[in-house]
């Protein structure tokens, strides 16, 4: 396998199901933040430490709503934003909340990007259709979990997020247009709009001014009721619900929100009261061997349980649990000669992987496994080479120390759901260019959505380029479907609702 960071392309596909006759779907194009870019084993880790000590030490400030922003999610897209429509690149991130991107004004907001893509400020006064949002309107309430103190009806109403590298995002919040396109036929499609509040970041400090993989802003699929995920579905247009499959070194994917119905899908709860998609592992099994681990091992203190984060490149145990396992992972291979790279365990080995190295399986609650095969931990870095994906949480950062966080390393080929109505998520192996079968919300009936890879003959150097398929399944009162192409749309995204 080919260094694991490839550039994905999605598209998000949304269905509007309600009591009408018209049916829409909506695409948004998701790239891959390294994607050809990898210069050198550290900057996955790179992107991975930057991203834990936001996570861990996040802090909503007074004046802030209760958003985790992050500027290092591995997948970024284009929307179109406002009247006249202009186009923005924002991070497409499971770890984080809201969606908000750099506006006119802004102090220390990146002006380029070494991603090449073309960065700009959004104007709300440049849109007929933005509004502020000031501190009496309901949304500030809910985005801050309470009136703010100082913030009169008449002010904006604003959002500060402070960061454990010493990063943050301040500005305030507008209520304007992202547009999609309402299918009207058989593949084809009519300009649609619809209203949503996001930040408009007015003061970036730290690595978020950085041009080092900058971007336009954030577009958080988190948990909180002022992402846009929340937003619609408070307002009646989507199921809390959204799935994912990253189809890894082949390609294709599928990216949902709505109910999946095939294939079937256990679950495991999440853990409540966290900021993150965390759930409670029970016990770790290499090659069929459950490890004989201390008591406690699992319950990790104020990091309550195990985060499940896309966004993160890799995975992280705890020295308790990282120690055994390599040690079992690496018994029928004392002859083997590891030296570190980039803090990483590399060996070299001629025979195929997954034939010499066993399986490793995550237990959680509910007794629901996640399967990891040796070609999903080893990833082969040049020749024979090959480089050991695990990484000791013991080793980094004082606030991700004895952290159990699985990023993409482990999530690849599978099928993962998070039900944020019912607080529990889950997934399946699933061969991630291939379709599922979603719950169509007018008929009760099912209808099958598969992925699909644009451009997968495009690549840079020893890594591919894939667009993958993004799907959205809403609900309304007024439309049944929407289908929107992100990628070679002009003048403005297609992900809108």
């Amino acid at each position: 396998m080919d260094l694991r960071r490839l550039i994905f392309g999605f598209s998000i596909l949304i269905f509007f199901i309600g009591s009408s006759h018209v049916s829409a779907n909506v695409f948004l194009n998701v790239h891959h933040k390294f994607a050809g870019r990898l210069k050198s084993l550290s900057a996955m880790k790179e992107h991975d430490s930057r991203r834990h000590s936001r996570m861990l030490y996040n802090i909503d400030l007074p004046l802030g709503g209760n958003g985790l922003a992050d500027s290092t999610g591995l997948y970024y897209t284009e929307l179109g934003i406002g009247t006249p429509a202009k186009t923005y690149y924002v991070q497409v991130d499971t770890g984080s909340d809201n969606l908000w991107v750099n506006c006119v004004g802004c102090s220390n907001c990146p002006t380029k990007s070494d991603l090449g893509v073309d960065l700009q400020l959004y104007d709300p006064d440049a849109s007929s259709t933005a509004q502020r949002v000031t501190c009496g309107q309901e949304f500030c309430a809910v985005a801050s979990d309470g009136t703010i103190p100082g913030c009169t009806s008449n002010l904006l109403c604003g959002y500060t997020v402070a960061y454990g590298d010493g990063s943050s995002t301040s500005g305030y919040y507008v209520n304007d247009v992202v547009q999609y396109n309402r299918v009207s036929g058989n593949l084809r499609t009519t300009t649609s709009n619809a209203s949503v509040v996001f930040g408009c970041g007015d003061k970036q400090s730290g690595d978020l001014g950085s041009s080092n993989g900058a971007l336009d802003g954030i577009l958080g699929f988190g948990q909180s009721n002022s992402s846009m995920i929340s937003q619609l579905a408070s307002s009646g247009l989507v199921k809390k619900m959204f799935t994912h499959c990253l189809g890894g070194a082949n390609g294709g994917g599928i990216f949902a929100i709505g109910e999946v119905v095939q294939p079937k899908v256990k679950t495991t709860p999440l853990i409540q009261n966290q900021p993150h998609y965390n759930v409670n592992m029970e016990s770790v099994e290499v090659g069929g061997t459950v490890l004989q681990l201390p008591t406690g091992t699992f319950d990790t203190g104020n990091q309550k349980g195990t985060i499940i984060d896309s966004g993160t490149t890799l995975a992280y145990l705890s020295d308790v649990i990282y120690e055994p396992m390599m040690k079992a992972i690496m018994a029928q291979h004392s002859n083997l000669t590891t030296e570190t790279k980039d803090q990483f365990s590399c060996f070299q080995y001629t025979d195929s992987v997954d034939d010499g190295f066993p399986i490793v399986t995550f237990n959680f609650e509910n007794s629901l496994a996640l399967v990891v095969y040796p070609h999903d931990y080893l990833f082969q870095l040049q020749g024979d080479v090959w480089c050991v994906g695990w990484q000791d949480s013991g080793n980094q950062s004082r606030e991700a120390r004895d952290l159990n966080l699985l990023g993409d390393l482990v999530l690849s080929n599978k099928l993962v759901v998070y039900d944020l109505e019912n607080l529990t998520i889950g997934w399946t192996e699933y061969n991630c260019s291939s379709s599922i079968s979603m719950q169509n919300g007018q008929s009760g009936g099912t209808f099958q959505v598969g992925s699909h890879d644009i451009s997968s003959a495009w690549s840079l150097g020893t890594e591919s380029f894939f667009k993958l398929l993004l799907l959205m399944v809403m609900f309304h009162n007024l439309t049944n479907y929407i289908f929107l192409p992100l990628m070679g749309c002009v003048g403005f995204i297609d992900f809108y609702l």
